[in-house]
């Protein structure tokens, strides 16, 4: 296959990031620009704010990333930017940029859905350890019948759980060729999984983004100490079945095939209740006022205004979450008899939730894949290793795509 190296830009939410990655294998560059201290405040991301964030850091975070990669604008093939889902203002910044310098430079450019990058992070990982492994010697027998080059092992079908603060999703995921194809299976009826940990950790007063300190603080507490029912889901998502008759038929549902559908409302509810009944609010206010007196609150500044009541309602609630997750999941697996398991997006990054589903994949003698860490949070370098098998089918986006907010895979 042709190498290539392709810039790739990112800005769905409230990271701004663009790497240079080459033939979907091979990190040259990747850089973030995050943007957690502005939001903080806030307890959550404020897309007003997102937007001029990126509007700011778009043009150094491109130049960094071609600097770090020794690439200039011209020596890049093509630039791929994701083009949905997330905020639409924010992700018109990165679209915006990135249709500009394609014009300019006489370059392709590619459009790529968020969700695609997030498993491709997967991928990307895996032929990163390939290129590694075979980093000594010539190896020209990597491809066989069942996995594209620097897919090592890879069997199909692959099922992707794609797990962040904006998306709970499901995906059957087959390669034909150098394309790939993707059949949802599963999704949030509500809230997603992450934005359960955010929205929680702000009601406890414990700062933001909420999934990283409710990891280290569920260590310290009780996991079974709160008992929090799974969520019951009785009726067919309405979302599945109501689609026009104008849609491609490969594109809609099918209506036989089984579901598998979260919802994290519930438990969100349910903690706000636990701390009603038992008469928290007036520790979460001290540790609200305490941490706000901290210029940069630490992990450990949060831990010494935790008291024991605290620790296991976070530990409690993090483990409900992680079992549901991992429970539905290889349900999922089971009912699709599917080969592989990835489990990627910011969530991935959990490490209880890690080693469920190692334990969990191992007991069911799945294989189960994450990205790295770095890879598993918003970054360009996902949307670059997405956005080559379509430069190898010249699958190239019109100058006049826009921002799809809602876009689906």
């Amino acid at each position: 296959m042709p190498s290539a190296y392709i810039l790739g830009i990112e800005s769905s939410c409230d990271e701004t990031a663009a790497a240079v990655v080459r033939s979907g294998e091979q990190v040259v560059s990747n850089v973030v620009a995050s943007q957690i201290a502005m939001h903080q405040p806030y307890g959550g991301v404020v897309p007003e704010l997102a937007s001029r964030e990126h509007l700011r850091a778009i043009v150094p975070v491109v130049r960094q990333a071609l600097a770090e990669a020794k690439h200039t604008y011209s020596s890049v093939d093509a630039i791929a930017v994701t083009q949905g889902p997330g905020l639409a203002g924010a992700l018109m910044v990165g679209i915006s940029y990135a249709k500009a310098l394609a014009f300019a430079l006489d370059k392709p450019l590619i459009a790529v859905n968020h969700l695609e990058g997030h498993i491709h992070a997967v991928l990307l990982d895996l032929r990163q350890n390939d290129l590694r492994q075979n980093n000594d010697r010539q190896n020209n027998d990597r491809q066989n019948n069942d996995r594209q080059e620097g897919d090592p092992g890879l069997q199909f079908p692959v099922l992707a759980l794609v797990v962040s603060g904006g998306h709970t999703h499901l995906y059957l995921a087959e390669q034909n060729g150098n394309s790939w194809t993707y059949e949802n299976v599963g999704h949030t009826r509500d809230d997603a999984a992450g934005e359960a940990f955010d929205k929680v950790a702000k009601l406890l007063g414990l700062g933001y983004p909420g999934g990283p300190i409710i990891d280290r603080l569920a260590t310290h507490g009780d996991p079974r100490a709160v008992k929090f029912p799974p969520a019951q889901i009785k009726h067919r998502d309405r979302r599945t079945v109501a689609h026009s008759s104008a849609e491609p038929e490969a594109d809609r549902p099918q209506a036989d095939r089984p579901r598998f559908d979260f919802s994290y409302s519930g438990i969100k509810t349910a903690v706000l209740r636990y701390v009603e009944s038992h008469h928290m609010q007036a520790a979460i206010e001290l540790r609200r006022k305490a941490v706000a007196n901290i210029a940069k609150p630490r992990f450990e500044d949060y831990l010494a205004h935790c008291d024991k009541p605290t620790l296991d309602l976070v530990a409690s609630f993090q483990r409900a979450i992680v079992e549901d997750l991992a429970g539905r999941t290889l349900a999922a697996a089971r009912a699709f008899d599917v080969a592989t398991l990835f489990v990627t997006g910011g969530v991935a990054a959990n490490s209880e939730l890690r080693r469920t589903f190692e334990r969990d994949g191992a007991k069911n003698g799945l294989p189960v894949y994450f990205p790295s860490l770095r890879l598993s949070t918003d970054n360009a370098a996902m949307i670059a290793a997405a956005a080559y098998p379509k430069f190898l089918l010249k699958d190239f986006a019109p100058a006049d795509f826009s921002a799809e907010a809602g876009m689906r895979l």
